[in-house]
């Protein structure tokens, strides 16, 4: 793959309208790019300032005069609120592939007053409203990309320079009613989801969205062997004990057909006693392979099993009042076959593995699973360093 990278950021407002999921799906499934880095960014006045400079371009193909309308927006709306002084998140995205500038800007599309479709993003979701002087009544781009190449790895060695003190989980950036208190849960978009470029994790997103929850940490995770062993660990002894009963009586049927005579409860008790841990296992060993790529007796050693997994996850952040169960709600129960309709696992989940996403369910749970896959870890700034070199 051609070492190349592009960016797009989210702006506040789209965050705040939830049309996160839709500005993904689009870039995803349309450029055929790969996803390489997510980071919420909450900047400070310095990152606000320094971005905006870079804005005005002669190299852009937009006119002159909506280069200074995005100027004056990135100083206005992602500089901190002046009344409270809160910072407003945005959300980056990198993709990287040949021509990743090109395939992003032509998704992106430009800003005009007169367009006709909604064929590109901004046709969409940005607005450019003129009045009858030709003064701007109204304006918002949506999302934030850049024109070429060159001006991508400025944008982005800057970026990723405040990728630490302004980026990662982000703290105290979300207003809550007098009364009312947040908690966080994390939210893995699994990798049945990313098995060729197609607008399913926008979509799963975007279902999410209805829960009214703020996204405040994102992160393109390859999950290692060791995440991955720890994370579902407490899985693991139930399912050598849960699915006893099932693999005795299918053990069972087969024995009776093939032998020709009937195996009294007892027998059936013995074969669940043997066959279960060992369906447990294998069991076990199929959620390792589909979130990492491979099983514990593949990479044996502890240090093979840090290494990154090959199969891709989004790990998402959310924040709000009643988190943890507004986003379950949302997802539904771990088997499709018995997810409601309308739920992210019976629209996009096979079976109670291939399941399309994972959702904490309890405080405690959350903590520990954050803890484990470290949605603020800064592999952001890595992919940037990876093609450009050390800042």
């Amino acid at each position: 793959m051609s070492q190349k990278l592009a960016y797009v950021i989210v702006t506040p407002y789209s965050l705040y309208k939830s049309r996160t999921g839709g500005i993904l799906s689009r870039l995803i499934s349309r450029t055929g790019l790969d996803l390489a880095a997510m980071r919420m960014f909450a900047p400070g006045p310095e990152l606000a300032k320094e971005y905006a400079e870079t804005i005005v371009s002669a190299q852009d193909p937009q006119d002159r005069k909506i280069q200074e309308l995005l100027r004056e927006y990135v100083l206005q709306n992602l500089s901190p609120d002046p009344k409270t002084g809160r910072r407003r998140r945005v959300l980056m995205m990198l993709f990287q592939g040949d021509d990743a500038v090109g395939k992003v800007r032509s998704v992106v599309g430009n800003l005009s007053p007169d367009r006709r479709g909604g064929e590109t993003i901004r046709d969409t979701y940005s607005d450019l409203i003129i009045d009858d002087d030709r003064g701007v009544r109204y304006f918002e781009p949506a999302v934030l990309a850049s024109p070429n190449e060159e001006e991508a790895e400025t944008k982005l060695k800057l970026w990723a320079r405040y990728s630490d003190s302004d980026g990662g989980v982000l703290e105290n950036v979300i207003a809550y009613a007098p009364g009312q208190t947040g908690e966080r849960t994390l939210v893995l978009i699994k990798p049945d989801n990313f098995k060729f470029p197609t607008g399913r994790p926008g979509n799963v997103i975007d279902f999410f969205s209805r829960t009214g929850l703020y996204i405040v940490g994102v992160k393109v995770l390859h999950m290692s062997l060791a995440q991955a062993m720890e994370f579902y660990g407490p899985v693991h002894e139930v399912l050598r004990t849960k699915l006893k009963d099932g693999i005795a009586e299918r053990a069972k049927n087969i024995l009776e057909k093939e032998l020709g005579f009937k195996i009294p409860p007892a027998g059936q008790q013995a074969l669940g006693d043997v066959l279960g841990p060992l369906h447990g296992d294998n069991q076990f060993d199929n959620i390792m392979r589909f979130m990492t790529g491979f099983t514990p007796s593949e990479r044996k050693t502890e240090s093979e099993r840090q290494l990154p997994g090959t199969q891709k996850c989004i790990a998402l952040v959310y924040e709000g009042v009643n988190a943890i169960r507004k986003i379950r709600d949302v997802l539904g129960p771990t088997d499709p076959s018995k997810a409601p309709p309308g739920s992210i696992r019976r629209e996009f989940g096979s079976n109670i593995t291939v399941n399309a996403a994972h959702a904490s369910d309890s405080v405690e749970n959350a903590r520990r699973e954050m803890k484990i896959v470290n949605p603020g870890e800064n592999n952001f700034r890595h992919v940037i360093e990876e093609i450009y070199g050390k800042l």
